[in-house]
């Protein structure tokens, strides 16, 4: 039986907590050839989801913050307790991502083909426009990212989004923990970057494994109809997706420093002028 450490990190989305549970309690071939043990960080909710969780899902270990971890560091920590003990894979699970029910059998399937010495990331459509791509791999062509839209064939990609995504036990002990840099986005693409830096290929699925609504809006920063000082304080805080110098060592890391110094420079020229871009 192949072992799995779940990690999930959560805050104030109680329903979407317990459904993405459910469903991932609810896999075919749970517990016949696949065992999972849930590391739940619960970062400071106040929605009772720590307490409703363990009501209804007794057996998974929970674990507190104090709202300031965010996504990254709060999966740093679920992942740090889990790496305690002895797994086959540790599988990233987003609590708004739901799984279908053959997702972990595909996962781990997919990871057979490659001596579970590759990462695969789980690809994801709306629920809302089935067949359509949300979450998942990119792949780099003509300089931009493309999405890794199943074709019935496992595909190699780029980047990874963090929401579903299978590591066996041989990528962590070459390549380690999410970094703790990063406090909420980047961390899931900076891993996957990472591992292609240590010869670690990364896989898509060939298939969707499950629903995840694609968040479309822009964050605060980028819309011209919020204060200047608003759009300051967003682009700054965790949830402004690019904190200039997280983007910063994260850009410099991976493609150098003068592309860093240019998106550091644009992203603030942005923040003072929203309307020139589309």
């Amino acid at each position: 039986m192949y072992k799995i450490a779940v990690l999930m990190t959560c805050h104030n989305r109680k329903e979407k907590t317990l459904l993405c549970l459910e469903n991932l309690f609810n896999q075919k071939g749970l517990n016949s050839n696949i065992g999972c043990h849930v590391y739940l960080v619960d970062d400071g909710s106040i929605d009772g989801t720590a307490i409703a969780v363990k009501k209804k899902f007794s057996e998974i270990t929970t674990l507190k913050g104090d709202g300031n971890l965010y996504w990254n560091r709060g999966m740093h920590k679920a992942w740090s307790e889990a790496s305690k003990k002895n797994y086959d894979f540790y599988l990233w699970l987003n609590d708004d991502s739901f799984l279908y029910d053959f997702a972990l059998t595909e996962l781990v399937v997919s990871s057979e083909s490659f001596d579970h010495k590759s990462i695969i990331c789980g690809t994801f459509e709306s629920a809302k426009e089935k067949g359509t791509f949300s979450y998942g791999g990119r792949y780099f062509l003509n300089n931009k990212y493309y999405p890794n839209v199943p074709n019935g064939e496992l595909s190699t990609c780029d980047l990874i989004n963090g929401n579903c995504v299978l590591i066996p036990d041989f990528v962590f002990q070459k390549v380690g923990n999410l970094d703790l840099t990063f406090r909420h986005a980047v961390g899931d693409i900076d891993y996957g970057l990472r591992a292609k830096k240590e010869g670690i290929v990364l896989y898509c699925t060939k298939v969707y494994v499950g629903t995840c609504e694609k968040n479309i809006k822009l964050p605060k920063w980028q819309i011209s109809q919020t204060p200047l000082k608003e759009r300051i304080r967003n682009l700054y805080s965790p949830l402004g997706y690019s904190p200039p110098m997280e983007y910063f060592i994260f850009e410099k890391r991976h493609f150098g420093y003068h592309i860093a110094i240019k998106h550091f420079i644009s992203i603030h020229i942005r923040l003072l002028f929203p309307n020139w871009w589309k």
